[in-house]
């Protein structure tokens, strides 16, 4: 799974085995290393970040501070997205 990036003990990453068609662009987050049951945040048109679940369990507080780092790095998310898998859609 390609690591974006890390925050604290929390890893950022694109899952490689997405659907077909591909779902449109978000990041996965767990704790340690990347896991199939991991959180789930969609990245908006606008660069925001918007939760999809939070199988990984991350506290609110945890939860509110990586979604903010998530948007604030969104344009290097989308450029490696794009990067990654050669398109690039939203789910809003």
């Amino acid at each position: 799974m390609p690591q974006i990036f890390k925050i604290g003990s929390y890893v950022v990453y694109f899952w490689m085995n997405e659907n077909d068609p591909l779902e449109p662009i978000h990041v996965h987050v767990a704790e340690g290393v990347p896991t199939s049951n991991a959180t789930k945040i969609w990245i908006t048109r606008t660069g925001r970040s918007l939760l999809c679940n939070n199988n990984s369990k991350i506290s609110a507080k945890k939860l509110n501070y990586i979604q903010g780092v998530i948007e604030a790095r969104s344009k290097e998310i989308i450029q490696k997205w794009y990067a990654t898998f050669g398109e690039v859609t939203y789910y809003c």
